[in-house]
């Protein structure tokens, strides 16, 4: 039986074979080594359909090691932190609500093949809000990205971080622990290819966070990190017309698209639900454990996961 995945244009095919490894007749067999490994790994129970396993051979340019390990990593981290990064209501009032003001949203229109989205942290009240409820609703949009942007996956996403409207709160929320949390998932364990981060319209106490931030990404992604005062810099690397309608840009009208986000909430949610039986077990672990504690404690200073 062929391989269940969606077929991709030939122009993404040709990035996905020059730039990630990929070989079509090859792809079965590589599936199938994942799968034949993840059979073998009495901690894992992860989903295992084509469409989701490719995502991670992608995201990991066809090394079966790198994506063994991501995969793991993906779910050991969503198994400890669930509140961070295993959603599994979709019907959570809160999450609905957040998700309805339009904090995180990916635009329709690609920027040289690459998906763009705009994360806009003000709009969300502090006092209303933490920034780790904001996060769920960005985790949701990634998984739902992994599952079906092959041009995130393939091609990469370019996220502008808009801090208008923000305040000194909406940054102290973020605190070393949960940065590092948010930092090994983003780099460790989730096959999104992440192109650039544009921060613009910077308030006071942004410095102190990305300052925190910044020491823990790998240098690669350190090196895609740029910070815009104002929003005429960014322009020079995002043209305005790829900014949407309110923005003065021509990639969709916000409101529209928080609604086609919303009715997509609802059409995932039996996945969501799924997800609480995609985990590991720790205790089934073959080899030393992970000592959680030492890599996230409060006093302990960061180290990548030790995952076989």
């Amino acid at each position: 039986m062929p391989p269940q995945i969606r077929p991709i244009s030939a122009e993404l095919q040709a990035n996905a074979t020059n730039n990630l490894n990929e070989v079509p007749e090859r792809i079965e067999a590589d599936l199938q080594a994942i799968k034949t490994w993840i059979d073998q790994q009495p901690h894992l129970n992860p989903r295992t359909d084509d469409q989701f396993l490719i995502a991670f051979l992608r995201g990991c340019k066809y090394s079966l090691e790198r994506t063994k390990a991501k995969l793991d990593k993906y779910y050991t981290l969503r198994t400890k932190y669930p509140e961070l990064f295993n959603i599994t209501n979709l019907d959570d009032p809160k999450l609905r609500e957040i998700q309805r003001q339009g904090p995180i949203v990916y635009l329709p229109n690609l920027l040289n093949g690459v998906r763009l989205g705009i994360f806009r942290l003000g709009v969300v009240p502090a006092e209303k809000y933490s920034i780790g409820e904001v996060m769920q609703v960005g985790q949701v949009m990634q998984e739902i990205a992994l599952i079906e942007d092959d041009y995130a996956i393939i091609n990469g996403v370019i996220l502008i971080m808009d801090m208008s409207g923000a305040t000194a709160s909406h940054m102290f929320q973020m605190t070393p622990g949960l940065a590092k949390k948010m930092t090994a998932f983003s780099e460790e364990a989730l096959p999104v290819r992440p192109k650039a981060q544009h921060f613009v319209n910077t308030i006071t106490g942004f410095e102190t966070v990305f300052n925190m931030f910044k020491p823990m990404m790998s240098k690669k992604q350190q090196g895609r990190l740029f910070v815009h005062s104002k929003i005429d810099s960014l322009l020079e690397q995002v043209p305005l017309e790829y900014l949407p309608k309110e923005y003065g840009g021509q990639n969709g009208s916000l409101a529209e698209i928080i609604a086609e986000w919303d009715t997509k909430f609802d059409a995932y949610r039996e996945h969501f639900k799924d997800n609480a039986k995609y985990v590991t077990n720790e205790k089934l672990r073959p080899g030393k454990p992970i000592d959680f504690d030492s890599i996230y404690g409060t006093e302990g200073s960061f180290r990548k996961l030790d995952v076989d």
